[in-house]
């Protein structure tokens, strides 16, 4: 059964610039719902890694939010009562529920996609459903579109962004001026499956999408709404070809790596998006196992990933700033700057971030590279 969510006062959005300081009242539901949307327990088994209630387990979650939109004196409590859960969360504007109150409800819709999929004998054992919970939920600067998140997420961190992928990627966004506390509000994440699961799942994962697009759908549509309607739409990055597949069957478009596009999720409103790789796989390409051991190939493989990474990360991050820039002028410039103007600082970074040489290691391999190039 699906429970409503209400808001004390008015359901509306002020402006960041305004600062109205209010309680936000929510009522979240029962313990049955409110523990199916939080993932209750996180971390259990015969011992709990952390041996938290419900209450404690949405405080944990909402306290992240509340850091990562800058609310940085904002409090939270939960409590129960008659067996439904209350969160207060003072020292937010007002109105600052309703993104919550539109996650949850879309909540529901994919925890209806997953009870299907374990009806039809398809959920697997190691899998555990699990919303992008700890999210910046207003003040957000773009949207990330990915395949699914690690399990150590949930059963280790209990931290959505605590990840090697989204450390990966923060780093390239602070390359690209993004401020390294800034970086959560680029990187709200919708996994296209809500399931936590193994770094191994990723090909069995594929046969899921299908039970989430009501889930998928109204993420996308709610979370690259810009918090003012009149504003532009946040841009987002879909990240790793089964993502790219996904927008591309979903959307009528064709993105490809550095590839972009604009998607419309909801009438008379077009979003920008651009295909990048997933950000683990530049680890793949510079295997040297997958160039017949041979590491320059591998080398130039993973530089040549680096320069498209970097690329993405830094129209992200202009594109986060200014979602009325022009898209193709920002990424234009982008791929300018770091695939040609500072080609040596791209190599420098593939060295340092993936073969974890020193920068001046780093330096000096990249010179070196630069004069074989050359043919000097």
């Amino acid at each position: 059964m699906r429970h409503g969510i209400w808001l004390g006062g008015t359901l509306s959005l002020l402006t960041f610039a305004a600062h109205a300081q209010a309680d936000a009242q929510l009522a979240l539901g029962s313990r049955a719902r409110v523990s199916q949307l939080f993932a209750y327990p996180n971390n259990c088994s015969a011992i709990c890694y952390r041996d938290w209630s419900l209450e404690q387990t949405v405080e944990h979650y909402l306290k992240q939010s509340v850091q990562r939109d800058g609310y940085s004196n904002a409090q939270v409590s939960v409590s129960s009562k008659d067996g439904q859960l209350h969160a207060t969360i003072s020292g937010v504007p007002d109105g600052y529920g309703q993104p919550l109150e539109q996650l949850l409800a879309s909540g529901d819709l994919a925890y209806q996609g997953a009870s299907k999929l374990n009806a039809e004998g398809k959920w697997q054992y190691n899998w555990y459903f699990f919303l992008p919970l700890g999210m910046a939920l207003e003040n957000r600067r773009s949207v990330e579109l990915l395949h699914f998140p690690p399990d150590y997420s949930l059963t280790q961190a209990q931290d959505y962004l605590e990840s090697k992928t989204t450390d990966r990627w923060a780093e390239l966004l602070t390359q690209n001026g993004v401020p390294p506390e800034q970086t959560p509000a680029y990187q709200t994440i919708i996994d296209i499956a809500p399931i936590a699961a193994p770094a191994s799942a990723g090909g069995s994962l594929e046969d899921t999408y299908s039970y989430f697009q009501a889930y998928q759908t109204s993420m996308v549509a709610q979370l690259t709404a810009n918090k003012q309607s009149t504003a532009p739409s946040l841009p987002m990055v879909a990240f790793g070809s089964p993502v790219r597949d996904w927008v591309n069957q979903q959307y009528g478009v064709n993105l490809k790596v550095l590839g972009l596009d604009q998607i419309t999720p909801a009438p008379g409103r077009t979003v920008a998006v651009l295909g990048s790789n997933h950000p683990s796989y530049i680890w793949y390409a510079a295997d040297p196992e997958n160039h017949d051991g041979d590491q320059s190939k591998a080398d130039q493989a993973g530089i040549k990933v680096m320069g498209q990474d970097i690329s993405a990360a830094c129209w992200q991050a202009s594109m986060g700033r200014d979602p009325g820039a022009d898209a193709a002028t920002t990424l234009h410039s982008c791929t300018q700057k770091w695939q040609v103007a500072d080609q040596q600082q791209t190599c420098q970074l593939f060295y340092t971030s993936i073969r974890d040489l020193t920068p001046a290691q780093a330096q000096a391999k990249c010179a070196a590279s630069e004069q074989t190039a050359a043919g000097t």
